[in-house]
Formats: C-alpha cells, structure tokens, sequence
C-alpha cells in the first residue's frame, strides 16, 4: 500500500465502526423494551424509531456540506473559514431542531398518520415522539460537528461518540426501565439524555480542537451563508431523490403481499450492511478529496480518486463473493420463516448485484461533497431517480416484484455512471499549483 492507502483506512475504519454503531440506539430501545413490553410497544418503538430515521435522513446534509467545505478550508490553511464553518453550522442545526420542535404536534401527526398503526400503537409511538423531539437539536448539531471532524481529517472522535452514546443509551434505558418501572417514556428518556451526552461530548472535543487553530492561516476567504445554503440545497434536493425512492421501494413491495414485503426487506439487509462499509469509504473520500481541491493540487486529487475507486471496486468483489456463498445462510439468521427464505430465493441475484452495481454511487458521493460539487450529485440522483421510475412502470406488468429489483439496481448504478461522465469537470476547476 501507498501512503494515500493508508490514509483511506485511517479514515474509513472508524467510519465504518461509528456506522455501525449508530443503528445500535434504536435496536438497544427495541430490545429493552421487548422484553417487558407487549407487542404494541414494540411496534411503537418501531413505528418511532422509523419516523425520525427518515427525519434525520433528510437533514443529513447538515453533516455532508459541513465535512466537504471543511476538508477545503483545511487543504488552503484557512483557519478563519474553519472557526467559522463550526459556529455557523451549530446555528443551523439548532434552528433546524427547534423548528421540528415548534411543529412537532403537525408533524407527528402527519406521520402517524402516512404509517398508520393501530390505535393502540399511535398512542404508544406519540408518548415516544413527544420526548425524543426534543433531542432534534442535539442530533441535527451532531451532524454538523461529525462533518466537521471528518473535515478535519479526524473520524475517530465520530467513533468514540457514537460508541458512549450506545453505552449512555444502554445505562439509563435500563435504569429508568428497569429500575423506575418506566415502560416507553423510560427507553425514550434514556435515548434523549444519549442524544444530548453526545453532543456534549462532540462539542467538548471541538472545543478543545478550536483553541488549537490560532489566527487566519495561510489564506482565507469570507465564508458566505449563500454558499453554504447553496451547498445544504443541492443535498438536501438530492437527499429527497434518495428517499422518495427507498420509501417507493417499500411501498411498492407492500402491494405485492406481505410475502413479498418481507422478502424485499430481508434482502434490502444486504444493501444496508454493504453500505455501512462504503460509507465508511465514503467519508474518507470526502477528507482526502476536500483537502486536496482546498490545496489545488490536481495530481493529488486525481490519485486519490483513483485509490478510492480501486478499494470500492475490492470491497464490491468481496462483498459479491461473500453474498454468493453465504446469502442463503445470512437470510437465516435473519429469519427462520421458511415460507420467506423460500420466496426469497428467485430474487437472490439482485441482492449479488447490489455491491458490483453500487460501489461507485458510495465513493463518488463522498469525492462530490469533499469537492462541493453537489449540483452535480443532485443532477446524478435526478437523473437516476428518473430512470428507476421510468424502468419499474415500463416493466412492473410482465415482471412483477422483479421489475421494482432491476429499477433500483439500475438507480445505483446509473448515479454511479453518470458521477463518473461528470468527473472531468470537478477536476478541471482545479488549480494545478
């Protein structure tokens, strides 16, 4: 390996890890309360965790824009953008979050009411909602700092805090649960004071790394709001693409039964695990990217570039491999229905698909956002989004559950493609110093 290879796993593995850890809070609230709680109440903590998943996802850019215009501001020794970035990202993130609290009456409802539970369950899920909205401005700040710190070449704090938060979550869920008797107000107690103990612990890091970056720098430039809502825009337009069709996914799935429903998301299992790996990748692509355009060294950027898309296309290879020889065997740990695993089995192919055709989409979103050139992720995600529309209804009638699989294998590699015929043009606003 090349010293840029080994900066790459520097950054990816912690990634990966915080990645995978992140998930952990709302799979701890399931558990704990599983096991003194009926069905409602994990139905509830599902149908709670499910709505602020899709919340937090479209403000995802509050992280994404923050770690591109960061690792820039890094790469040109620009200390001033790099102070300011953090202060101003905070401003956003919080009024974001009080936003959702202000709203958070219409906006239950609302999701609520897209879902729709049981009785019994809505009024489990709304006693849950009510008392994690208020953690909205720690989570959405979060966001922003973990973006920064990847900016600042450093996922390993993001790791460190997404790992105390688990322990925090565990520690208190169970004290007010167990302990306090409290039932969902206790899971949902333990996961606010994890959200806000993570932020603490983030911003005290932050801090900490602010009293070491003195005067200007090199060089800085004013940091305008423009070009950071101008950044935050095309994300979070592109966010809506990604989540309008994860969502069209599900839905479409339902109405072919509850079969088939559950054999879609069994296998959508392996997107998810392969992406908690390509994130990681992902977020590296993002420092090293980012500093090498903010030092306007072409040649840097390019071999980057390049090193990333070859541990993409390895990571693609290993996964493939392993979901061939092990797929059926992963959707039994998953499950022991042997109805679904059954039914699963004509669809298997597309979840082998998934790593070869969907590599590229991962690694080119993290040199797109280092480079801040999300008008052309947005143009990607539209264009895709359009052809995964286009090719579901052409083929839904004479393919069936069939179709729904080629339309999002098609989605993810078309981002791919379409990033990889726009490269050029990222590169060639490059200075070469």
């Amino acid at each position: 390996m090349i010293s840029i290879d080994k900066n790459i796993l520097k950054l990816a593995i912690p990634s990966i890890i915080s990645n995978i850890t992140v998930p952990l809070i709302g799979l701890v609230d399931l558990t704990i309360i599983g096991h003194v709680g009926s069905v409602s109440y994990i139905g509830a903590i599902s149908v709670g965790t499910m709505i602020f998943n899709v919340i937090y996802w479209m403000f995802g850019f509050l992280r994404m824009g923050n770690s591109g215009m960061a690792s820039q501001a890094l790469g040109r020794q620009d200390n001033k953008t790099l102070r300011q970035l953090l202060v101003r990202s905070m401003v956003i993130a919080v009024s974001i979050g009080l936003a959702l609290i202000i709203m958070q009456n219409p906006l239950r409802e609302l999701a609520l009411w897209a879902i729709g539970p049981s009785k019994n369950v809505i009024s489990l899920a709304a006693i849950y909602f009510n008392i994690c909205i208020w953690g909205a401005p720690a989570v959405l700040s979060l966001y922003g700092l973990n973006g920064w710190f990847i900016g600042m070449q450093n996922t390993k704090i993001p790791m460190y805090v997404a790992v105390l938060q688990n322990i925090i979550n565990v520690i208190f869920s169970l004290l007010f649960v167990l302990v306090f008797k409290m039932k969902i107000e206790g899971v949902a107690y333990g996961t606010l004071i994890a959200q806000w103990s993570g932020w603490a612990i983030a911003m005290f890091f932050a801090m900490k790394r602010i009293k070491l970056i003195k005067g200007f720098g090199k060089a800085h430039i004013t940091l305008k709001w423009i070009d950071i809502f101008s950044v935050n825009r095309d994300i979070f337009i592109r966010t809506l693409f990604l989540v309008s069709v994860n969502l069209s996914f599900t839905a479409v799935g339902a109405r072919h039964g509850d079969i088939i429903l559950s054999v879609n998301t069994l296998l959508m299992t392996f997107f998810t695990i392969f992406s908690y790996i390509m994130d990681g990748f992902a977020f590296a692509a993002e420092a090293l990217c980012g500093k090498a355009y903010g030092e306007e060294d072409k040649t840097k950027f390019s071999l980057t570039v390049r090193r990333l898309m070859r541990w993409g296309l390895y990571m693609a290879i290993v996964f493939t491999l392993l979901y061939i020889g092990s797929g059926n065997h992963l959707l039994g740990l998953i499950t022991n229905n042997k109805d679904v695993i059954a039914a699963a089995s004509p669809y298997m192919l597309w979840a082998i698909l998934i790593p070869i055709c969907g590599f590229m989409a991962f690694v080119f979103d993290g040199i797109y956002i280092g480079s801040t050139a999300t008008r052309y992720m947005l143009i990607s995600s539209f264009i895709a989004t359009i052809c995964f529309y286009t090719v579901y209804f052409s083929l839904e009638s004479r393919f069936g559950n069939h179709a729904l699989w080629i339309a999002f294998i098609l989605f993810l590699l078309m981002r791919g493609v379409i990033q990889y015929a726009l490269l050029n043009k990222v590169k060639s606003k490059i200075v070469q110093l």
